[in-house]
């Protein structure tokens, strides 16, 4: 697993250290736990003049999931890593809801309300509230990872999807389009879209080609929209046919990569649009911040040999890479953005009427909704262990979120505290 923080009696940060030296130190009662997500310890003795060695954070962004590692550039040891998982579209939905219900309350009220539109003036750099979170979701770890270790330099990836070459590719002419990096925002994008998979048969982990849904014979264009990935055999199989012809047998297959092959670019969007913001918010850390390319992060974690997931992508970002990671026995935390609840004061069913009161009492019996608890039953019909998320009642009759489901009715007596509120869920 990945290191464990450590921070002396003044909450310093020192080095982090292997799992097995806090166990010990644990176990001889010269440390506590002070946190379980990320697992960090207090000493209980003070540490004079430390030797603390510098460590570099290094931020793979996404729209829908984020990549996060902390790595020592002298040695080369990737110290840390995770993925943090955002709610922006789930910000998009809600607020999308909130205005249809809104704007039917305003039809059903038949008194006349003069217009009010262009007349909010958005202050300079405002993103929508979708948007803020993903950028204030790896603002909160930056920050929280660097109380926990001596950071001293950030690495971003400052991707940028070119919409437009994805539209039209000759948009730009051939000189735009030629050279090292050709066609790699649309080759990246389109492994993104179709999950790195071959779109008529659903192999993985093979040689995958650029395959036109419709052909250029046919009609068919360059656009992103008619763009999908293909194996070889099916590619080859396929040829210039018509997708109607060639599918005809398979009606369900064909109404879904001609729907996948139209999904708008949402994620590619989100990435462009809060790129830049977070830069700029990275640098008024006063820590100086290095940029890299999509195009760098790839070829770095391909020369070492690194599977394609976030975290890794994270370690691999920008020049300053070591030309040896230590990866050995290094797992991710899994983070979710769940946010600090709701302050709504009633539930409300689909059509936005109220169903059920909310209590405004944060607290019951100790725990608070958010709370990541520990429940060993012990009699009952749910004899067991339940480790998650809990939500409270004023009963002290708890539900419960764990990895395999939500289990439901189970009693505080029972709960013990693991990790409080803190906005996000974890995986380890």
């Amino acid at each position: 697993m990945s290191k464990v923080f450590v921070l002396d009696t003044e909450k310093k940060p020192l080095n982090p250290i292997h799992p097995g030296r806090a166990r010990m130190l644990l176990s001889q009662g010269k440390a506590a736990v002070l946190r379980a997500h990320p697992f960090t310890i207090i000493l209980k003795e003070a540490v004079f003049n430390p030797d603390v060695e510098p460590l570099r954070i290094k931020i793979d962004p996404g729209a829908q999931t984020s990549g996060l590692a902390l790595v020592n550039d002298s040695t080369g040891e990737v110290v840390w890593i995770g993925e943090l998982q955002h709610r922006g579209f789930q910000i998009r939905d809600a607020l999308t809801s909130r205005r249809q219900l809104r704007r039917s309350r305003r039809n059903r009220k038949t008194r006349y309300r003069k217009p009010r539109f262009l007349n909010r003036t958005p202050n300079t750099g405002w993103l929508p509230p979708s948007l803020t979170s993903r950028v204030a979701n790896i603002l909160t770890w930056v920050k929280r990872l660097s109380a926990l270790c001596q950071i001293t330099a950030i690495s971003q990836e400052l991707v940028r999807f070119d919409t437009q070459q994805m539209e039209n590719s000759e948009i730009s002419g051939v000189g735009y389009q030629q050279g090292t990096l050709a066609g790699y925002e649309i080759r990246e994008f389109l492994l993104s879209k179709w999950n790195r998979t071959c779109a008529y048969c659903g192999v993985k982990d093979t040689r995958l080609e650029i395959e036109h849904i419709q052909p250029r014979s046919k009609g068919g264009s360059n656009r992103v929209s008619n763009l999908c990935l293909a194996c070889v055999p099916c590619n080859q199989k396929k040829g210039n046919q018509d997708i109607k012809d060639f599918l005809k047998g398979k009606p369900d297959l064909l109404k879904r990569i001609l729907a996948q092959g139209k999904k708008p670019l949402a994620d590619t969007a989100a990435v462009n649009a809060t790129r830049w913001n977070l830069y700029e918010n990275l640098k008024k850390t006063g820590l100086p911040v290095e940029v890299g390319t999509g195009g760098r992060t790839k070829y770095n974690r391909t020369i070492r040999g690194l599977d394609k997931t976030h975290y890794w992508d994270a370690a691999c970002v920008g020049a300053s890479t070591p030309e040896r990671l230590i990866t050995n026995g290094v797992k991710p935390l899994l983070i979710a953005a769940k946010g600090h609840g709701t302050r709504q004061q009633c539930r409300t069913d689909k059509f936005g009427f109220p169903v059920r009161y909310c209590s405004r009492t944060k607290f019951h019996k100790g725990f608070q909704t958010g709370d990541i608890v520990k429940a060993n039953v012990t009699s009952g019909k749910k004899v067991g262990t339940y480790v998650g998320r809990v939500a409270t009642r004023a009963t002290g009759s708890f539900n419960i979120s764990t990895t395999d489901g939500l289990v439901q009715g189970i009693s505080h007596k029972y709960c013990i505290h693991i990790h409080k509120k803190d906005g996000y869920a974890y995986v380890a």
